[in-house]
């Protein structure tokens, strides 16, 4: 059902004033960085570094200066530059980190209004749509959300919400919208740990961190053991104190106690200058991780294309042109949740909106959504979706069939998005029983009891072709990847065929180009999904956890794999990869899990981005044979 806010008048500005002053405010600081404390307790209070100003202390209180001076004296100019350098950083990534910060939309004396987390209070009524983060707990009273808890539970089904259910913060709706209403704020919720429960499943180290951790380990036992036969052979020659804590002093030193420094350094001022280039860092050694990247799984729109629809054609089956905008007019007018593609086919067929009886948002998995009229001349159910999805549906002669399937053939041809339209006008409300499920549809919506199913015995109404405006920098920034050495692999919800057809025309793969749809996975058993997952370079009509398996599978098999994405079902194949990107417009889930953010959405400042990762690891690029890996997650 579409969401009804007008009778939801929520609180007041001075109510919420009043809660917040008897400290019923969501008063919870969301950093964005590690606090200066912390950079100076990391910098100076390390194992080596107290060791070091310890043996100083002592030889200063025997009057040994010039020695104190050699011994502490350089590990705490170190100390200082160390300080100073993140310090740096930490101020321009907590200016640019504001850019994305989550936003709640609350109803205030009847108007919804945008607002930080932090001014959100207890009773407030909270709107949520698809894509957005619930910040706080509560209870919904309109509408209905499907929400994703996997940063919660692990789990990653969707979880349907409807009129009386509970939402937690940390989680994220996928599709749908809702209003509910806040119940616990603060440190009663989960709301105190949004930011570090969507990060720190990524705190992995990186190839370069992995080595430094094992020569300093070697380094340590090796100084430990050599210390240990110098202070028995000392004690039995009687040797002087002063000279004993010399050799101390020089057993020490032979750690090298400032390559964790220079590793933290070197990242931090990498973060800086990617930064520069328009990307947000959120982990420092997501620089190094750029740098043994072999495989880039990117989706098609927002890298490839601009993000920007525009419907170009409609073909009418059995009505004619002006009744067939006309109804999807009033269909895209009449849906609560409303995408990118309802927007451009709503500019193009403007209309009013019409009593809904029933609705069933879009979802990435199911690829179809649909929307029910319980009067007037649109009775019954009407659906707009992937053509693949609502063939098996259709009820219409063998010859209108052929027709439209010719002309959906003709227009993924040319780079078009396809979509079908279509009608049963006998059916009202959609059917709450468990749908037959397979394994490409086994994750619509997770284990509902109560997941929507596609009316049968649909009548075709027409096809409809959207364009995706190409962006003007794709050809040269997969250039710069080629160069690299880093290989593409376009992973889209859209027709295989029309994300081949863009990928040829930004230059990528030729006429050679491997593609592969979603259905054919979905038919594979596990050795053939794994050598289409590493053969394939195009990959369409996939759903979320069929891209999750596709980028866990390219790990598998020794490749450093990164991940572009910018909706809620990018979330699951961005934890799967050793470095998660998500464009800044993306949704708010998939910023908090991403490593790097792409501030101003652009593709093109990765292959620099790349590079300066290459200067701040000593990781193998070379065709030696060898391959960079992760630990898993």
């Amino acid at each position: 059902m579409a969401v009804e806010t007008a009778h939801i008048t929520g609180l007041t500005e001075d109510e919420a004033a009043a809660r917040r002053a008897r400290g019923q405010g969501n008063d919870v600081r969301l950093e964005t960085s590690q606090t200066y404390l912390q950079i100076v307790r990391r910098n100076a209070f390390t194992f080596i570094n107290t060791v070091l100003f310890g043996i100083g202390i002592v030889l200063i209180l025997m009057g040994q200066l010039g020695d104190a001076v050699v011994t502490a004296g350089l590990v705490l100019l170190n100390v200082i530059v160390g300080v100073f350098q993140e310090a740096r950083a930490k101020r321009t990534l907590d200016r640019i980190a504001l850019l994305t910060r989550p936003q709640a939309t609350v109803i205030r004396d009847g108007a919804e209004k945008r607002v930080d987390p932090a001014e959100v209070v207890l009773g407030d009524a909270l709107v949520v749509g698809s894509g957005d983060q619930i910040v706080v707990d509560g209870v919904i009273v309109s509408g209905r959300v499907d929400v994703d808890e996997s940063l919660l539970t692990g789990e990653s089904d969707l979880i349907p919400k409807q009129v009386g259910d509970e939402v937690l913060s940390g989680s994220f709706a996928v599709t749908g919208r809702a209003v509910y209403e806040a119940t616990r704020v603060g440190a009663s919720s989960f709301a105190n740990r949004l930011t570090a429960g969507a990060r720190q499943f990524r705190q992995i180290k990186t190839p370069l961190q992995l080595d430094v951790d094992l020569v300093i380990r070697a380094l340590v036992f090796v100084a430990s053991q050599l210390g240990l036969l110098l202070a028995i052979s000392y004690a039995i020659q009687n040797t002087p104190v002063v000279e004993t804590v010399r050799v101390a002093a020089v057993i020490v030193a032979l750690v090298p106690q400032g390559l964790f420094f220079m590793v933290t350094v070197t990242y931090a001022l990498g973060a800086v200058r990617i930064a520069g280039k328009g990307a947000l860092v959120q982990q420092s050694n997501a620089v190094e991780s750029l740098s043994n990247v072999k495989v880039l799984c990117t989706d098609k729109t927002g890298t490839l294309t601009t993000n920007r629809i525009r419907l170009e054609s409609v073909t009418p089956v059995g009505i004619d042109e002006a009744t067939l905008r006309n109804t999807l007019g009033a269909y895209v007018a009449s849906m609560s949740d409303v995408n990118r593609t309802a927007e451009a086919i709503g500019a193009a067929c403007p209309g009013e909106p019409r009593r809904v009886a029933d609705e069933v948002a879009f979802s990435s998995a199911r690829k179809w959504s649909a929307v029910a009229f319980d009067d007037g001349d649109l009775r019954g159910a009407y659906v707009l979706g992937a053509p693949e999805m609502l063939w098996d549906a259709l009820e219409a002669d063998t010859a209108q069939i052929d027709a439209l399937r010719a002309q959906v053939g003709a227009w993924a041809g040319q780079g078009l998005r396809v979509l079908l339209f279509a009608r049963n006008p006998s059916v009202t409300r959609f059917t709450d029983a468990r749908p037959q499920r397979s394994d490409l549809d086994s994750a619509a919506a997770g284990d509902w009891s109560d997941a929507p199913q596609l009316p049968a015995g649909l009548v075709p109404l027409g096809a409809l072709a959207l364009s995706d405006e190409l962006r003007s920098d794709a050809r040269a920034t997969l250039q710069g990847f080629a160069e690299a050495g880093v290989g593409i692999k376009v992973i889209s919800g859209d027709n295989p065929d029309t994300v081949a057809a863009l990928a040829r025309q930004v230059g990528l793969g030729g006429d050679d180009l491997r593609v592969v749809s979603g259905l054919e996975l979905a038919a594979m058993d596990d050795a053939a999904f794994a050598q289409a997952a590493e053969e394939g370079t195009i990959f369409g009509r996939i759903t979320p956890q069929q891209k999750e398996r596709l980028v866990r599978l390219l790990r598998d098999r020794g490749y450093y794999v990164a991940m572009i994405g910018d909706g809620v079902n990018d979330m699951l194949s961005l934890k799967q990869a050793q470095l998660g990107i998500a464009m800044q417009s993306g949704s708010q889930a998939t910023r908090s899990v991403a490593d790097i953010v792409l501030i101003n959405d652009s593709f093109a400042v990765l292959p620099g981005a790349l590079q300066e990762g290459s200067g701040s690891s000593t990781g193998c690029r070379t065709s030696c044979g060898c391959s960079s890996r992760a630990p898993s997650r």
